[in-house]
């Protein structure tokens, strides 16, 4: 397998992701993963800044907010950091807590979607 081949299958994963205020989950692929953030793809309509619970392999639920759409691929920023390592690791068999994170980053934070009553019309 080439270096690149093994970089893909090494960074592709998949998550559950719910649009806040929907009950269901999407499965999506994950396409790249960083302790901020992660670029998503699947057959999913979200808008920018739509928040969303992300649930990652042997890390858990966490929150984030859509950062930019593009085709089928979504970026999503986490409210929080993660350890993104933990996540790329085979399934944990034990009933142990994911390993969660460290402080958030306000580098990786995607701005606070604006007050709509507070916009004018142009």
């Amino acid at each position: 397998m080439s270096g690149l081949a093994t970089r893909s299958v090494s960074r592709d994963s998949l998550a559950n992701i719910r649009v806040e205020q929907e009950a269901d989950a999407h499965r999506v692929r994950v396409r790249n993963l960083s302790d901020g953030g992660m670029m998503a793809e699947g057959n999913m309509q979200v808008q920018r800044g739509a928040r969303l619970e992300i649930e990652l392999r042997n890390v858990g639920k966490v929150g984030g907010s859509v950062a930019w759409i593009q085709d089928r691929r979504f970026g999503i920023a986490f409210d929080r950091e993660i350890d993104s390592h933990q996540a790329r690791k085979a399934p944990q068999s034990d009933d142990s807590t994911p390993a969660m994170t460290q402080d958030r980053s306000w580098a990786h934070k995607a701005p606070t979607p604006p007050d709509p009553s507070a916009l004018r019309k142009v």
